[in-house]
């Protein structure tokens, strides 16, 4: 009986394993053009910083109504180039802003103030206003306040307090 022993030939195509230097180049060029068009997008921190300091402006604008209906207090909200702050009146029935304790804001911080972070800032500073005891933004003087619109520098959204009910939204 003969014995029979099978392995494998080297086919002629095992030696030819690998890339063509076409193809590197190719790999080359794709990469070259990613850097060029994408790189600068991913790198360019501040309009990431312009649309989280928006969200933030925002969200605590709708912290502040929704406390001021929660409490029936006077919240006020003030604004600097580059900052915004809360407080709330010391009594329900009272709309002095002057005599205001701080607010601890919606993750416990206190004082509740979102501050922006360097290069970021209000395209021009809102008119400082506060929230009565019904979610209404009213004047530091007690009157309606117009509906006000916030615009951060880099972010094509304004944030919109209505006037009637104090809703914010963007």
């Amino acid at each position: 009986m003969q014995r029979e022993v099978f392995f494998m030939k080297p086919s002629r195509f095992a030696f030819e394993a690998g890339f063509t230097l076409i193809e590197l180049i190719m790999v080359v060029v794709m990469l070259g053009v990613l850097a060029v068009f994408a790189a600068p997008r991913i790198l360019n921190t501040g309009d990431y910083y312009a649309r989280g300091f928006h969200d933030e402006t925002q969200a605590y604008l709708r912290y502040a109504q929704k406390t001021a209906i929660a409490q029936r207090r006077t919240v006020c909200v003030t604004f600097t180039s580059s900052s915004v702050a809360l407080a709330i009146a010391s009594a329900p029935a009272t709309s002095n802003c002057s005599a205001a304790a701080t607010l601890k804001g919606p993750k416990g911080e206190s004082p509740a103030i979102a501050t922006a972070r360097s290069g970021v800032t209000f395209s021009s500073p809102p008119t400082s206003f506060n929230f009565d005891g019904l979610g209404q933004p009213i004047t530091a003087a007690g009157n309606a306040q117009a509906t006000q619109t916030i615009q951060v520098s880099g972010v094509s959204q304004s944030i919109t307090v209505e006037t009637a009910t104090g809703y914010v939204h963007e």
